[in-house]
């Protein structure tokens, strides 16, 4: 058993309390405390008198479940992190779980690009999934840029406080960098606001460029589910695809680990990275 000489009252609470003295996004304390809850809400047992086995079972039970080894890690960083940071007890569990998604994420073509882009009609709109796909921005990362985040005059920009709560530089495209221009000039835009606006002064959801890339996708004739996200894994694969190395790519998407941006080799047409068969050399 382990026993313990701190226990919080609320154990959520202090949880969110932690993440927030470590800078973690709010995102990443909501998923902690989801997953401790879970886990003690299994054992039916009080933080003082739960055990070391009661983690390994919990674990085991998630994986007899068919969750994935990804979600593993989630749970078994968020009870690690309840342990050591909040209690302040190591329990020193060498559990390992793969981080590689059971199933690549689906990638559209540069030909399917080009039609999805090409089927929105709307300037402002289609300019941001053009901006989402040329920079391999997440649309949370593009829809609080900034005017003063764009350094015109060198063709980049910046990604503020993005996934991680990590800066980042992004390239600014040649093409469109006279749109944005535009876009920021024709509506007087300050240094401080932001460069996307819907026409009703508000700032554009998440939600509402989902709605604009679904009706692309169907007024293309894209038999793909497409999300925001998918013009990301597109940015890089595509990329991958025209000779860049996984440690440039790496840098632009934010990745901490280039095992993580290795997914994209794998997405990659054969020929465009340079893989032949074995048979071709027998």
């Amino acid at each position: 058993m382990l026993f313990m000489t701190y226990y919080p009252v609320d154990i959520g609470q202090a949880i969110r309390k932690e993440c927030s003295r470590r800078n973690y996004s709010k995102k990443t304390a909501k998923i902690y405390v989801n997953c401790v809850e879970r886990f003690l809400n299994w054992t039916g047992k009080t933080i003082d008198v739960v055990s070391k086995k009661d983690v390994s079972e919990y674990l085991f039970h998630l994986s007899e479940r068919g969750r994935s080894g990804s979600t593993l890690n989630v749970y078994h960083m968020a009870i690690r992190f309840l342990f050591e940071d909040i209690l302040r007890k190591n329990i020193k569990l060498n559990v390992r779980y793969s981080k590689v998604p059971l199933k690549l994420p689906e990638v559209l073509t540069k030909e399917e690009v080009k039609a999805l882009i090409g089927a929105i009609t709307n300037e402002k709109h289609k300019l941001m999934v053009e901006l989402m796909y040329s920079a391999g921005l997440r649309v949370s990362e593009m829809l609080n840029l900034k005017v003063e985040d764009i350094n015109f005059d060198n063709n980049y920009g910046f990604v503020r406080q993005g996934k991680g709560n990590k800066d980042r530089i992004f390239v600014l495209s040649d093409k469109l960098k006279p749109k944005l221009m535009k876009l920021i000039g024709d509506n007087g835009r300050e240094k401080e606001e932001l460069i996307f606006i819907s026409n009703l002064g508000k700032k554009y959801t998440t939600r509402s460029i989902q709605k604009i890339i679904d009706k692309a996708t169907f007024n293309a004739g894209i038999e793909k589910n497409v999300h925001p996200h998918t013009l990301r894994h597109s940015f890089a694969t595509h990329l991958i695809e025209n000779g860049y190395s996984v440690n440039e790519v790496q840098a632009l998407l934010g990745h901490k680990s280039p095992e993580t941006t290795m997914i994209y080799v794998h997405l990659a047409t054969p020929n465009m990275i340079k893989i032949k068969s074995p048979i071709d050399s027998l």
